[in-house]
């Protein structure tokens, strides 16, 4: 047990600034998220810039792309908060059945699409486990930056997949932020359910 102590003192020893500004930040913005604070778009940038340098360095190459994806999405949901705040819209929305359907099914497509390019056309270790993490969070960050209630469950799951993957890379930093993430992500779940029961 003692060595197993020691062996994670020196993991975190041995983690780069680039992995410690990454993890600072990305907490930081999901904890804003989470209180429906539009501070966490632009903070998000800065986090899913060093991530995208620290994934690809570790041959997460699914990862890697999903950062460029977060970029996109920070710019796109910034401007949609603010446009929904302005137009005072309901603030939280609830996405039906069929729409989660069609998220499992596309969560399904891209999982089979990408984890067969990673596996055929790069040198990464984990290219199916890879692109279905990369999957799940595509379909999470898109449903967040429409501000759909269920997004968070979808983030709860993942950031507990990613967990173990996180590990194998050696990227202990990472993975006990995302231990925290699943917490916040299932506080996040249950403060928007209170508001979307609010203005229901």
């Amino acid at each position: 047990m003692q060595d197993f102590f020691q062996q994670i003192a020196r993991q975190f020893a041995q983690t780069s600034w680039l992995e410690w500004l990454g993890t600072l930040t990305g907490f930081l913005c999901v904890y804003l998220a989470a209180k429906q604070n539009i501070w966490n778009w632009p903070i998000s940038i800065i986090s899913v810039a060093s991530y995208a340098i620290l994934f690809y360095n570790a041959k997460l190459y699914g990862d890697t792309v999903l950062q460029f994806y977060f970029l996109s999405t920070a710019v796109y949901g910034w401007y949609y908060w603010i446009r929904r705040k302005e137009e005072k819209k309901k603030p939280i929305v609830k996405a039906s059945n069929g729409q989660l359907l069609l998220c499992l099914l596309a969560i399904l497509i891209l999982t089979l699409s990408i984890g067969y390019l990673l596996d055929s056309k790069t040198n990464s270790d984990v290219p199916y486990i890879d692109a279905f993490c990369t999957s799940v969070s595509f379909v999470a960050q898109f449903l967040m930056t429409r501000k759909v209630l269920q997004n968070w469950l979808l983030w709860v799951f993942v950031d507990i997949c990613y967990i173990p993957l996180y590990i194998h890379k050696d990227l202990m930093l990472t993975a006990v932020l995302y231990l925290v993430f699943t917490l916040i992500a299932w506080n996040g779940y249950r403060d928007w359910q209170k508001t979307y029961k609010n203005f229901a």
